[in-house]
């Protein structure tokens, strides 16, 4: 019965997104790297569009994914005004591991730990690395799953094809 309803859930979100109607994000309580709370529900970004990105510290292709983003992500802020909310899934007592890898690599994400995956959980998502794009007014306009190397352009062209 639960896996139904999860399933329902996530269809719900997807026809939803399709269906170009405003869904309002998940509110799930969060802690930021620095352990400052966040209620998902409030994230945004100034009419702006959005990215969540949820990734691990032992996810490989999540750190490819974000390595290449980082290399391009103030150009994609100074040309889109973009912002990129990157989301742990990491346990809790694994948040000081999250913290490390953000400062070795100097992302300038702000980086949520959802430890319980009850924001993961929340969108339907079974895999890691997977990305939401949202435009400005936070309609979910682009969900995808895995990482090939290059795939980053694809999050940026909709983020362009939105913006303009």
């Amino acid at each position: 019965m639960n896996k139904l309803i999860k399933s329902l859930s996530a269809l719900v979100l997807l026809v939803c997104c399709t269906m170009g109607v405003s869904a309002q994000l998940p509110g799930v309580q969060l802690k930021d790297i620095n352990g400052k709370t966040v209620d998902t529900a409030t994230l945004s970004n100034d009419g702006n569009p959005f990215v969540i990105s949820f990734f691990a510290t032992w996810c490989k292709p999540c750190q490819r994914e974000l390595k290449a983003i980082a290399d391009v992500y103030p150009d994609w802020q100074d040309e889109t005004g973009m912002k990129l909310y990157a989301v742990s899934i990491d346990d809790a007592q694994d948040a000081p591991e999250v913290k490390a890898l953000v400062a070795s690599e100097g992302w300038e994400y702000e980086v949520l730990l959802d430890s319980n995956e009850d924001f993961k959980r929340a969108f339907g998502i079974q895999n890691i690395p997977h990305v939401l794009v949202f435009d400005g007014k936070g309609n979910m306009v682009m969900s995808h799953s895995g990482y090939t190397e290059g795939g980053e352009n694809e999050i940026i062209e909709k983020i362009r094809s939105i913006s303009e």
